[in-house]
């Protein structure tokens, strides 16, 4: 590995923990009005300028949903679960190691035994695929290609046949599924999904 992609690394590392402890008033998507105090996308204001374009890029949306998913994780197995996939998908987009990811837990006081707790093993073959099938999402998700939360509570995917982890963070194996009113894919774990 060269030491040039070491070092992207490592920065795109270090800027996520950042703007994971970053109050949202102190981001510059929050100054220039396109999140709200809870970081929340204000759908009314128009990326339009250099400056909204630089404060809302596709690194700065993913890190701004994960840390909306990090502030309801006291709670439960689902939003664990929830949480697992989106780390699995900035893991695959910034081609992050899983030391990487460990840094980013300890940075925001999350141990990795909260992620032991049970799972959901009905709809599991032996096999380790999921049955193939529709399911329902029990807690917003994010869309892997634009890394919008378009996923809401409820919304059905659909689980392919042979359907195997594509990886797996602490223990947890993280499946791709297709959310049915987008028709784009988006990872999921068994612990977040119900029929």
């Amino acid at each position: 590995m060269s030491l040039l992609k070491t070092a992207g690394d490592l920065v795109y590392t270090f800027r996520f923990i950042k703007m994971l402890v970053l109050k949202w008033p102190e981001w510059d998507a929050y100054k220039e009005g396109i999140i709200d105090d809870n970081g929340k996308r204000i759908k009314s204001v128009k990326i339009d300028t250099q400056a909204k374009k630089n404060a809302w890029t596709p690194f700065i949306r993913l890190c701004a949903n994960i840390k909306r998913l990090v502030s309801k994780i006291p709670g439960g197995g689902s939003r664990l679960g929830g949480f697992v996939s989106a780390l699995y998908l900035i893991k695959e987009n910034g081609k992050l190691k899983d030391k990487d990811i460990q840094k980013i837990l300890e940075s925001v006081n999350i141990d990795d035994l909260d992620f032991l707790s049970e799972e959901n093993q009905w709809f599991m073959r032996d096999d380790g695929t999921i049955s193939p099938g529709v399911y329902q999402v029990e807690e917003y998700k994010l869309l892997n290609s634009s890394l919008e939360e378009m996923v809401f509570p409820k919304d059905k995917i659909r689980i392919k046949e042979d359907t195997r982890p594509v990886g797996k963070l602490f223990g947890i194996d993280v499946y791709p599924a297709t959310h049915l009113r987008t028709n784009q894919p988006i990872y999921i774990t068994n612990r977040e999904i119900y029929k």
